[in-house]
């Protein structure tokens, strides 16, 4: 499987719209409102604020298949000031969950963030979203579990 990450456009951003526009991609964040309204007036500045930032802020990527070209997912941290910990995101399209995309796209991000000087990346998952365990067999630990949520860490 070859799969990379890509640095996206502000015109690329139609496949971010996709993606969280995507019932059955977005279902895991039921438990906080399921689908999420990304209009093309607010591409511009979200582009700011996620790519126009030191990688040390925040990251964010597209996963692409290396032999189509076609995007898969997305991956991401960001510092979240409250916390004082970087939180991370990997969400893979429904119709290509199973692939093994999900793993891969998290050794990237975890790649990427220890290349950027991060020591530590977390995410706070639904309690009732299975995927904290793709986290845990690839190096998470659970720190807290919730009847809300699961929060894991993994040290790079």
């Amino acid at each position: 499987m070859m799969l990379e990450v890509y640095r996206p456009s502000l015109d690329d951003l139609w496949f971010r719209q996709a993606l969280l526009a995507d019932e059955a991609t977005m279902a895991y964040n039921a438990a906080w409102g399921g689908t999420i309204d990304f209009p093309r007036e607010k591409w511009a500045e979200w582009y700011g604020r996620w790519l126009e930032v030191p990688e040390t802020e925040r990251y964010y990527r597209y996963l692409r298949h290396g032999e189509t070209g076609r995007f898969v997912g997305e991956i991401a941290y960001r510092l979240d000031g409250e916390k004082g910990v970087y939180l991370c995101d990997v969400i893979v399209l429904a119709a290509e969950r199973g692939r093994g995309y999900g793993t891969r796209g998290l050794s990237l991000l975890c790649a990427a963030a220890k290349g950027n000087g991060i020591t530590a990346l977390y995410d706070d998952i639904a309690a009732d979203n299975p995927s904290w365990k793709l986290f845990v067999k690839n190096g998470f630990t659970v720190v807290e579990r919730t009847e809300e949520s699961v929060f894991v860490r993994r040290d790079l």
